[in-house]
């Protein structure tokens, strides 16, 4: 199975899992999601009223060089890791 498929895999399982993850571990599947998927993130960070869009900027804005292979991989480790 490709890292592509086993990252697809692991976002369908991502909506199964047994509980809720707490905030900050949705924060990292976030970040690596969307660095995973988009690569780098673009445009300016949200103003200081949308804390939600905020948290999740900065989320993604840290893994910033990471590439797209590293962070599928290490999005599937942290979703095998909760289930």
């Amino acid at each position: 199975m490709s890292l592509k498929e086993q990252f697809d895999a692991a976002v369908a399982a991502s909506k199964q899992l047994p509980e809720r993850p707490d905030n900050m571990t949705l924060l990292k599947l976030y970040g690596l999601y969307k660095q995973g998927s988009a690569g780098d993130v673009e445009g300016s960070r949200p103003g200081f009223t949308d804390m939600v869009g905020r948290a999740k900027f900065d989320a993604w804005a840290a893994l910033k060089g990471t590439s797209t292979d590293e962070a599928q991989q290490q999005y599937i480790d942290l979703i095998e890791s909760l289930k």
